[in-house]
């Protein structure tokens, strides 16, 4: 490792510790005693306030209530987090308390001159594709809070102009397709229910207690989410439409590629529209479809389709 990887490494490995031997050093950098000890030199002109306990049982410390040391990230660093930083720009709203053009300016702020007219000109040049989040979802904020928490929390909700109350557990929030969804457990059906976080109008926290862990919620979120009624299905599709399955798919839903290529899942009562409008997008490249029924919607849909174009 050269010695511009090993500074930044050696500082996180130290400002976790109170204090360390030059052995420990030697043993982790696989470095000679004369090559630590010219590192903790650069170190100590970095600004680590490391000091010498001299003596039989000699070693060195860090000053406690220290401020964690510059961290020097590698120009593939910087531009990395700068254009991570950047798809916060796609999201009208967040789960947490920032301005990103603050954000930027702190950023920019550490950053030589050079270093930020590099990654300027790469703004120009190298493009995400990232879906614009074009809706205000107020509770971001509280939604994740009550997540970390494990808390209950009564939600009001307006969808197709009727506004109706939940108790909910939250357990996961979502980005997908330019909106923000969050997944949770409705406390009085025991049901799982995924709602748009933009609808979303009124939020509080519950006086009861909240039923689940999260670790119980998230390893059976599927559990909870297929009913009794629920509908398996079997869709056979060509080969090369499995980037449309890795593009986007749902948790009720598994691709097995062998012979055949597969997606198995499941819906419930209710879903046959959304399922048979997702599978349309595959086109001629669907060989089979089951069961009956979920291809005779499918048909139905082409066929309303063609009328409607065959009106224009």
């Amino acid at each position: 490792m050269k010695k511009s990887e090993r500074l930044p490494d050696m500082m996180r490995y130290l400002n976790s510790r109170e204090f360390f031997n030059l052995s420990d050093l030697m043993d982790k950098y696989n470095i000679s005693k004369s090559t630590a000890l010219r590192d903790i030199s650069s170190l100590e002109q970095l600004g680590m306030p490391i000091y010498s306990e001299h003596g039989r049982h000699g070693r060195y410390g860090l000053l406690k209530n220290r401020l964690l040391s510059p961290i020097i990230f590698t120009m593939d660093e910087v531009y990395a987090l700068y254009f991570a930083m950047l798809t916060l720009e796609s999201y009208q709203s967040t789960p947490f308390h920032l301005s990103v053009n603050k954000l930027n300016e702190k950023f920019e702020h550490c950053l030589s001159n050079t270093q930020i007219n590099q990654i300027h000109k790469m703004k120009k040049v190298l493009q995400f594709e990232m879906y614009q989040h074009k809706h205000v979802s107020r509770f971001l904020d509280k939604i994740l809070a009550s997540i970390l928490n494990e808390s209950a929390y009564n939600i009001e909700y307006t969808k197709n102009n009727q506004t109706k109350s939940y108790a909910v557990q939250f357990f996961k929030i979502s980005a997908k397709f330019g909106q923000w969804y969050a997944a949770g457990i409705e406390l009085d059906s025991n049901k799982h229910r995924v709602f748009r976080c933009d609808r979303i109008t009124f939020i509080a926290e519950e006086e009861r207690t909240a039923h689940y862990s999260i670790e119980e919620l998230l390893s059976r979120s599927l559990e909870f989410y297929q009913s009794e009624n629920s509908i398996h299905f079997e869709v056979e599709i060509a080969e090369q439409a499995k980037d449309i399955f890795y593009k986007e798919h749902y948790p009720s839903m598994e691709i097995e590629a062998g012979s055949k290529t597969v997606i198995k899942g499941f819906y419930n009562p209710g879903e046959e529209d959304f399922l048979a409008n997702y599978f349309m997008r595959y086109g001629q490249y669907v060989r089979a479809v089951k069961p009956e029924s979920l291809k005779q919607i499918i048909q139905d849909k082409l066929e309303q389709l063609l009328t409607h174009y065959g009106k224009l």
